[in-house]
């Protein structure tokens, strides 16, 4: 199928593309395209104007700035998997950007992209639900921050105004000694995950949980943050009730369809928490005794 007509606009600044978003009727911007063209191809999406972000290069970049690490909204996912940053500071977005695609997607999909879709499945999204990541977002009216809980709002639907767009992200790392794990179930790689789970956990020097954070993506219409899990977790050595831990995600209002019901999704939660519990936990536990 071929998309519906549209104008395309390919500004070089980010106010010339806010006054585009602003001033056009039924508008869209385009990132890496990696979804949008899919859509706009099966007319799932037909917008009057498109605005290509492409062009704008103030929007891609991976910085450090004081205690946060920075990333634009169009840095591409490939950048992501090659930055020395993201590796040191952010073990567990490199975890999960191997998971995105394969290496051909990963060349052209946009971290912003990823996030503004809001594909239940997606890795991104549930990365950033893990650090409390918080996003900028801009219009012709001015600018404002939005937490990553309260910008996804439910199925492919995020706090973003149709005058607005994303066009940073920022992310707090954990303390460098803490452990990390991103796991996943596809029927192949580089396929959408059925479900996923995100932990990063801290010690205390006897090697007790001090600090934890644990997210599911893919089970229910936007990645779950586990709050009562994390309390759970705090104090545990070993692998002292991980597995009770884990069953927190049973718990979950998990999405239902004939291809992968309810039940089982819940079913892959439990086990992939578990899995990622342990493999952040041994992490954390092998940097703290070779300090």
């Amino acid at each position: 199928m071929k998309p519906a007509p549209f104008v395309l606009h390919r500004p070089r600044t980010l106010a010339d593309a806010l006054e585009l978003l602003d001033s056009r009727e039924n508008a869209r911007v385009l990132a890496g395209g990696q979804s949008l063209m899919p859509m706009l191809n099966m007319r799932l999406a037909s917008p009057d104007h498109l605005i290509d972000l492409n062009r704008i290069d103030e929007l891609g970049f991976i910085r450090e700035e004081g205690d946060e690490v920075v990333v634009g909204a169009m840095t591409r996912q490939r950048d992501v998997e090659y930055s020395d940053v993201v590796a040191s500071r952010l073990p567990l977005m490199r975890e999960a950007i191997l998971q995105v695609g394969h290496r051909q997607t990963r060349n052209r999909g946009t971290i912003g992209g990823s996030l503004c879709h809001l594909d239940p499945s997606a890795e991104m999204p549930t990365v950033m639900m893990a650090f409390d990541a918080v996003l900028l977002l801009q219009s012709r009216r001015g600018a404002r921050t939005v937490e990553m809980g309260s910008f996804a709002e439910g199925m492919m639907t995020t706090a973003l105004q149709p005058d607005e767009m994303l066009t940073q992200i920022r992310m707090r790392p954990w303390d460098p000694a803490h452990g990390a794990s991103f796991v996943e179930f596809a029927r192949r790689h580089g396929d959408f995950a059925v479900a996923s789970a995100a932990a990063m956990i801290e010690l205390d020097p006897s090697l007790r949980v001090s600090r934890a954070s644990l997210t599911l993506g893919g089970v229910a219409a936007t990645p779950l943050r586990l709050r009562d899990a994390e309390r759970a977790l705090i104090g545990r050595r070993g692998d002292e009730g991980f597995t009770k831990v884990a069953q927190y995600a049973d718990e979950c209002d998990a999405l239902d369809d004939p291809a992968f019901p309810s039940w089982y999704r819940r079913r892959l939660a439990v086990t992939l928490l578990a899995r990622a519990i342990d493999r952040a936990y041994r992490r954390a536990a092998a940097r703290a005794v070779k300090a």
